[in-house]
């Protein structure tokens, strides 16, 4: 990282030598910490536009509040870059994501400063709430409690749960709506539209500026009060029957659009609003990746964008193991693509990740039949079943780390009625840097224990593409989950014709008579690479690609269980309840006895690193299976 910019950064340490400046001195702060964010992540990659975009806003929360304890909950948290650098972590921001490092995301056991832990939208307001009602209930009069939700987050179901719950309340509790029309792909549906309109509404606008003028702190009502509400009738008029606020419906006093890069203004409002009672929304408007032009004009291509050029903003794409192999995401994206011309009933369903899953092909070339529903997974999964009581075949794609959200959704809505929807869930596995809120890892044990339920990962981008193909036959009309990892896979020349896959069927890569390897999705391909290595230690090891962890390839299992003593099971997602307990169950309800040694994600949260790392954390990857195979021969 660059020698830190900036006289006045450097002497802040924490909130405190913040409040010790002048608040005209507030605009060098912001600077400073944008020049420190953009030197920081050009070299260390990150969640860079969203906190480009809310600097003032950090800084003018921390100017005006007593954090922490006022308390600050941030949504989704990859917003908080600025609050961590501000908050007693500049020194070792450089550690930001790294093996051993600080969290990409607010994280309480980290640092007093972070009230909540997150990492996935619309939460900031449900825990908001529980943090203002525990304030109230333990007489914290002086305490005040603040959630700063955007970046899509008010797309989602949850956050208008608890506005509902927030505004019956009556706790005291400032939202902060960071609206900057984007989450990591611009926003969409009636919720956008409606913060654009009221963001765009001059009549709006200029009666609730009058209001604030007129109505001082809302601390009375006198003449003066009495005469601006008879002269503007006509103004109140039009926005209670024309232009009426949802905030206010839901029994916020809603306060905005305001500025949200004007610092010094920002400062005195959040002063202004902390002695009004009361649940209240401030609606800022934001510009994603203020500060960094080529950020504010590509707002998707810079959320994350990996090591950059800070000077010329060039991208350094990412090195894959095998030269030309491509991302896994691109090759369900271009192979969904090619399904759908050829069937004529495929839809596709993404909950606001077209650009990370990929859907974003579809969504281009066939706008009628691809859809982007916001970051609402329950609504995704729901949606998808009732596009599929009709015939359709919903590819659902949701990244692993947020199926979890829409479980019941999965159970309820899906499985029972035994509805033929695919769920294709990307970034199965281990997922590096993002951490333990975003690693796909429970998937395999959550979804093979639903009735209906098929549950596949494919080992390369082959073996996607025919799975992809299967799960949309005609005669599949069964859920089917397809898992596959993030990043670059091992096949160059993946394009190859479809192939269909039979149903719980597994393959025999390797052959051998010592100890089987029994490998799902991408620990395979270590596996692999397991064999040789143990070959050359003069041990025979034979590998089975399983392909499906429900239903179970019962002949391969049974050949394998008749011909090996010794066993292990390799997989990326958690021990506890996954392809590893598979295996076990079948051995005890067949009277098999063997040496079984699993090998996957133990029972702990696992922390942010290299995918290479992490897999070595966990002794997953070729050389934790070489040295367990090694420890059951003794060698």
């Amino acid at each position: 990282m660059d020698e830190i910019k900036g006289r006045l950064l450097e002497r802040i340490k924490n909130p405190e030598d913040l409040k010790k400046l002048k608040l005209n001195e507030l605009p060098e702060v912001c600077s400073d910490l944008r020049d420190f964010i953009i030197d920081a992540l050009s070299t260390n990659p990150g969640h860079f536009g969203a906190s480009l975009g809310v600097v003032d806003l950090t800084v003018a929360l921390h100017y005006v509040y007593n954090t922490p304890y006022d308390l600050l909950v941030w949504d989704v948290g990859h917003q908080a870059y600025g609050h961590k650098i501000l908050t007693g972590r500049r020194e070792k921001f450089n550690t930001n994501r790294k093996f051993k490092g600080i969290s990409g995301f607010p994280k309480r056991e980290e640092s007093e400063y972070d009230a909540f832990g997150v990492g996935h939208a619309s939460t900031s307001i449900s825990a908001a709430l529980g943090m203002a009602v525990a304030t109230r209930l333990k007489n914290e009069k002086e305490r005040k409690v603040v959630a700063v939700i955007g970046d899509g987050a008010m797309t989602g179901g949850m956050a208008f749960e608890a506005l509902n719950n927030a505004g019956a309340n009556k706790s005291d509790l400032l939202v902060i709506l960071n609206d900057n029309n984007m989450a990591i792909d611009p926003n969409v549906g009636g919720i956008n539209q409606y913060l654009l309109n009221i963001s765009k509404s001059n009549t709006y606008n200029r009666f609730k500026n009058d209001v604030w003028e007129g109505l001082g702190k809302l601390d009375g009502f006198g003449r003066k009060t009495r005469r601006f509400l008879q002269k503007n009738q006509h103004a109140l008029k039009n926005m209670l029957l024309k232009e009426n606020n949802l905030f206010e419906a839901f029994d916020f006093r809603y306060f905005g659009p305001v500025d949200g890069h004007d610092v010094v203004y920002l400062t005195k409002v959040l002063n202004d609003l902390k002695d009004i009672p009361g649940p209240k929304l401030l609606h800022l408007i934001t510009k994603k990746g203020k500060g960094f032009k080529l950020a504010e004009q590509n707002q998707t291509k810079f959320h994350a964008p990996g090591i950059f050029n800070k000077e010329t903003g060039e991208i350094y794409s990412c090195d894959c193991p095998i030269e030309k192999a491509p991302k896994f995401q691109n090759v369900f994206g271009e192979t969904l693509v090619e399904l759908a011309e050829q069937n004529q009933k495929i839809v596709g369903i993404t909950p606001a990740m077209p650009s990370g899953c990929s859907m974003n092909l579809m969504i281009e070339k066939m706008p009628d039949r691809a859809f982007d529903v916001g970051i609402a997974e329950q609504h995704a999964v729901t949606f998808s079943a009732g596009l599929a009581t009709q015939g359709l075949v919903p590819f659902c794609n949701i990244y692993s780390t947020f199926m979890q959200r829409a479980y019941d959704q999965v159970v309820h809505d899906v499985a029972i009625q035994k509805l033929p929807v695919v769920f294709c869930l990307d970034r199965g596995g281990l997922v590096g840097e993002d951490g333990p809120t975003h690693h796909g890892v429970f998937d395999i044990a959550f979804m093979r224990s639903i009735p209906n339920m098929v549950v596949s990962a494919p080992m390369d981008e082959i073996e996607l593409r025919n799975l992809m193909y299967t799960s949309q036959l005609d005669e599949i009309n069964q859920p089917f989950s397809i898992r596959y990892p993030r990043g670059c896979g091992i096949k160059p020349n993946w394009k190859k014709p479809f192939e269909k896959i039979e149903i719980g069927t597994g393959r025999k890569l390797a052959d051998g008579k010592d100890i089987a390897l029994l490998s799902i999705g991408k620990t395979g391909i270590f596996a692999q690479r397991a064999v040789k290595s143990l070959a050359n230690k003069n041990i025979s090891a034979a590998h089975y690609d399983l392909r499906f962890v429900k239903p179970l390839d019962k002949k391969l299992l049974t050949e394998v269980f008749e011909k090996f003593e010794h066993i292990v099971t390799v997989e990326d997602g958690v021990i506890r309840g996954g392809f590893g307990s598979t295996i076990l169950e079948f051995m005890a309800e067949n009277g098999y006895l063997a040496n079984v040694k699993l090998l996957g994600v133990p029972d702990d949260f696992i922390e942010q690193g290299t995918i290479e790392d992490l897999y070595k954390e966990c002794g997953i990857d070729t050389k934790g299976i070489v040295n367990s195979v090694l420890n059951i021969f003794g060698k």
